[in-house]
């Protein structure tokens, strides 16, 4: 397993489930990685969907001192390096381009692209990453497809994203190749807007209890 990979693995150390946030109020960015931190899921992938997520992640790195966060919906080389730049441990990718690899191959912060076809998956295997995104996973041929890569492609490992709920995340995690899942479900947006960090914090908890 190569260096980056074995990082990314450490940095995430375990954490069944990486909450992926939309931060749309940048003032939400401290608490709600304090909550979800507090709640057994330090390591968290701020979505660049919004104007402020760059100063979100700016402001988790530099005030949470528990947290790990992370990027992502990165797109290109340059948002690769904003995001780098302004603190991210890791860099999430909904899928895969020479650009981001090689953008990925002169950074020490980890990349974890999307791949969900035989060849995508080869093409990142080729490039020296075992541990990729599946995104999105339901729309993607969810358990049946990971289970089908399993035997071809034993020594990749994934991290479905996409459609992953409270009620199907355990089913993902009972699998060989996965080891994590991705999903918003543990910050929902109402709850995040009505600042109910607590109840963020419960979710996270029950969340983080998921065996792997």
């Amino acid at each position: 397993m190569t260096s980056k990979t074995e990082k990314l693995l450490s940095l995430l150390n375990g954490q069944p489930v990486i909450p992926v946030l939309k931060i749309a109020n940048v003032a939400d960015a401290v608490p709600l990685a304090r909550a979800l931190s507090r709640g057994g899921l330090p390591a968290i992938e701020i979505t660049l969907r919004t104007a402020d997520a760059l100063e979100a992640i700016r402001r988790v790195a530099a005030e949470v001192e528990d947290a790990i966060v992370g990027a992502g919906t990165i797109l290109d080389a340059k948002q690769f390096d904003e995001a780098a730049r302004a603190g991210s441990k890791f860099i999430v990718s909904p899928g895969i381009t020479s650009q981001l690899l090689d953008a990925a191959k002169d950074s020490p912060v980890p990349l974890l692209p999307g791949a969900i076809t035989p060849g995508e998956i080869m093409a990142a295997r080729e490039a020296g990453l075992r541990f990729l995104k599946f995104f999105p996973a339901e729309q993607s041929g969810g358990i049946a497809s990971l289970k089908a890569f399993a035997s071809p492609l034993a020594d990749v490992k994934f991290c479905p994203t996409g459609g992953i709920t409270g009620k199907n995340a355990a089913d993902y995690l009972s699998l060989p190749n996965v080891i994590c899942v991705g999903g918003s479900w543990v910050a929902p947006d109402d709850l995040i807007k009505a600042g109910k960090w607590d109840e963020i914090e419960a979710l996270a908890r029950e969340a983080s209890k998921l065996a792997k």
